[in-house]
């Protein structure tokens, strides 16, 4: 058992920005001060390398919680000095991430779906815009939301499992992905590719998500870790600040347009996910979901 007032020490060391390397008479894999209800981080000081993995059944979706879970996770892991990258996966069998949880959605306040929506763009601002290497190591099916944690990524390996799939799926739900969800994915496959997927809400197999360049690998399920960890070492022997000075060039203009629009979009969010129309096709998807329980 972990002794009496360790873990809010290790609590108070990474709010510091200084995680404990060893403190005695526990071994640093019993610290879990990264961990949380629904996220567990562990960070490898040795590598510089932290792990990120989704622990929110039965299917990891994007609730209010989860969100603000992420966001303070990885906040901790940027003011770590130790902590030069991370790999995002999952601890749910099959599942990457479902996407944005539907429930926050239906039926609730207008306040409540501004502060929901809130939570999905600072999400999104601090995954795409992270001074960290960020690899997206997709172990199971990840539409929507899960889908855009994966593309906000630097790189993306995919488990090779024809069962498992990827997109934004969302005009299946009859919801529209906003501008920041689309300039993510066609900055990752192209115009084209992307104006089509979008229209038909596809989701893609992991096999043609790899064909349209969605993932930049696949790998059998034994291998993932292995390979994760390959491609996070090659991102990580070059000079930080020349491949973040890169990478700010390369998505500044895609983030400074949310920052600019963000009230606006919140807005636009509200005023759409209010509709009547919406409200109905969203009960109706909750319904057969239920019935797919049951």
């Amino acid at each position: 058992s972990v002794p009496p007032g360790v873990l809010p020490l290790c609590r108070q060391l990474l709010a510091w920005g200084r995680a404990p390397r060893q403190l005695p008479g526990l071994p640093l894999a019993q610290c879990r001060a990264f961990s949380n209800n629904k996220i567990m981080v562990e960070l490898d000081e040795s590598s510089g390398v932290a792990t990120m993995k989704f622990k929110s059944p039965p299917v990891n979706s994007l609730s209010l919680d989860f969100l603000t879970e992420f966001c303070i996770s990885l906040e901790k892991l940027e003011n770590n000095r130790a902590c030069r990258g991370v790999i995002i996966t999952s601890a749910v069998p099959k599942i990457f991430s479902s996407g944005l949880d539907i429930t926050e959605m239906c039926g609730k306040s207008t306040e409540h779906y501004a502060e929901f929506w809130r939570a999905v763009q600072e999400m999104w601002l601090r995954l795409y815009s992270s001074n960290m290497v960020t690899v997206a190591a997709v172990n199971g099916s990840s539409p929507a939301g899960g889908c855009l944690i994966a593309l906000s990524c630097d790189y993306r390996i995919m488990v090779e499992n024809p069962k498992f799939s990827i997109g934004l799926n969302e005009a299946q739900l009859g919801i529209v992905a906003p501008f920041w969800f689309k300039d993510t994915f066609v900055n990752v496959v192209g115009h084209r590719v992307a104006e089509r997927s979008l229209q038909l809400g596809s989701l893609h197999s992991a096999p043609e998500a790899h064909r349209l360049g969605l993932v930049d690998e696949l790998v059998p399920d034994e291998k993932l870790q292995e390979k994760t960890g390959a491609v996070m070492a090659q991102w990580l022997a070059l000079p930080d600040h020349a491949r973040q000075l890169t990478k700010s060039m390369m998505r500044k203009a895609v983030l400074d347009r949310l920052v600019a629009h963000r009230e606006e979009d919140i807005q636009n969010f509200i005023s759409f996910i209010s509709k009547e129309s919406i409200q109905k096709s969203l009960r109706m998807y909750m319904e057969m979901l239920k019935k797919k329980k049951g």
